[in-house]
C-alpha cells in the first residue's frame, strides 16, 4: 500500500513504542516459561520415577503368606513388583531353568534373570549390577530369616547363582542370628 497525502500518519511517540517493546517480551518470556514448564510436565509424566526399580514378576500361589512378606521387601528395597496368582509354580520352575535341588516357594523374573525363593533384594540388586553369565540366584527352601520368613531367630542359609546346566555355587552366605 502506498501511502497518500491524504491519509494520516501515525506518529508513535517513544513512551507508547517502548510500552509495547516491553509488553512483547513480557509475552515472549511468559511464553518460554510456559513451555518449560510443559515440557517438564511431559518429562516427568512419561519418564519413569528414579525411586523406581527394576520390574519383578513373581509367580506364587495365593494362599502362600511367606512369598507376599517377600513381595513385601522387595517393594521396601525399591523394585517394583507385578505379582501372578498361579496355583502351580512349577511350570515356571521349569520354564524359567531353575534345577531341581534349588526349588522353593515362589519363583520370579527379574532383567531376564530367575529368581527362586527368598532372595534377598541386596543380592538381587548386586546380580544386575554385575552380570553374572548365569540364569539366576535362588534360596532353596524355605529358611527361617531369609526376607519373608522373618522370625525370632534365624538359621544360617546361602544364595545360590546357577547356570543353564544346572550347576550352582554359593553366591552369599547369611549366618544365623
Amino acid at each position: 500500500m502506498k501511502w497518500d497525502r491524504a491519509m494520516p500518519r501515525v506518529r508513535a511517540s517513544p513512551f507508547i513504542l517502548q510500552r509495547n517493546t516491553l509488553q512483547g517480551e513480557q509475552t515472549v518470556k511468559r511464553r518460554n516459561i510456559l513451555v518449560a514448564i510443559t515440557s517438564l510436565v511431559v518429562l516427568a509424566i512419561s519418564s519413569p520415577s528414579q525411586s523406581a526399580g527394576p520390574v519383578v514378576t513373581v509367580f506364587k500361589n495365593p494362599t502362600c503368606g511367606c512369598c507376599g512378606k517377600w513381595v513385601e521387601h522387595l517393594k521396601a528395597n525399591g523394585f517394583t513388583v507385578k505379582v501372578q496368582e498361579v496355583n502351580d509354580t512349577s511350570a515356571y520352575e521349569k520354564q524359567y531353568r531353575v534345577p531341581r535341588s534349588m526349588v522353593s516357594c515362589h519363583t520370579a523374573v527379574v532383567n531376564g534373570y530367575a529368581i527362586e525363593g527368598h532372595v534377598p533384594a541386596t543380592e538381587i540388586r548386586r546380580l544386575l549390577s554385575e552380570r553374572p553369565k548365569a540364569v539366576g540366584l535362588a534360596v532353596p527352601g524355605m529358611p527361617m530369616g531369609s526376607p519373608g520368613m522373618e522370625a525370632a531367630h534365624s538359621d544360617a542359609y546361602s544364595v545360590f547363582v546357577f547356570d543353564e546346566s544346572g550347576q550352582a555355587s554359593v553366591y552369599a552366605r547369611y549366618p544365623a542370628r
